[in-house]
């Protein structure tokens, strides 16, 4: 079943997204704090966004979730201004900063020529329970249905499922930097 975000999910999606954040692998071995990587990569979406926050859920409770922004620019904005502080504070930058922290110190900025024609953004992610039986493809389309002109996500390069996942959907590869920048015009 797919549906909408309620804050009472939140921490199933913390753990999603911990549980896929490695390429679609677990990630879990890589943070001493649990909390960390949904902190950078659920939490203010939900927090600025939650009407475009969905989640999928089977006999054994939330199995995935899509979270989305309408307007990469303005989010990025008001994450800089109202999320990063804190999280900037409780983890501190230093030389052996692993990649959540340095994301949360020196976050990555939408490029303003893609963001004419991709203006919104998501992240969509699965516990291999879920997958194989349409709810990946169910969370997105939800958000789509919200979504206005144009869709973009990044993807790490080698989670090749992930690339097939989105391509399959209708997503091309719109840029190529650090990750794979796929996009679909709506």
């Amino acid at each position: 079943m797919i549906r909408a975000y309620h804050p009472a999910d939140l921490d199933a999606l913390y753990d999603i997204c911990l549980d896929t954040g490695n390429g679609g692998q677990g990630a879990r071995h890589l943070f001493d704090d649990p909390r960390l990587l949904g902190h950078a990569y659920v939490g203010p979406y939900v927090a600025f966004e939650p009407d475009l926050a969905f989640v999928a859920e089977d006999d054994d409770g939330v199995c995935g979730y899509a979270v989305a922004t309408i307007d990469s620019v303005a989010f990025e904005d008001r994450v800089d201004r109202d999320w990063w502080p804190d999280l900037r504070i409780r983890y501190p930058m230093s030389p052996s900063a692993n990649r959540v922290v340095r994301h949360i110190h020196h976050p990555a900025r939408v490029d303003p020529m893609l963001a004419i024609d991709y203006p919104a953004h998501m992240h969509a992610n699965l516990l291999p329970r879920a997958k194989g039986k349409g709810m990946g493809g169910g969370l997105v389309r939800a958000a789509l249905e919200r979504l206005e002109k144009g869709v973009h996500v990044h993807v790490r390069r080698h989670n090749t499922h992930a690339i097939g996942f989105w391509q399959h959907l209708g997503f091309k590869q719109i840029a190529v930097g650090e990750k794979l920048v796929l996009g679909l015009r709506l």
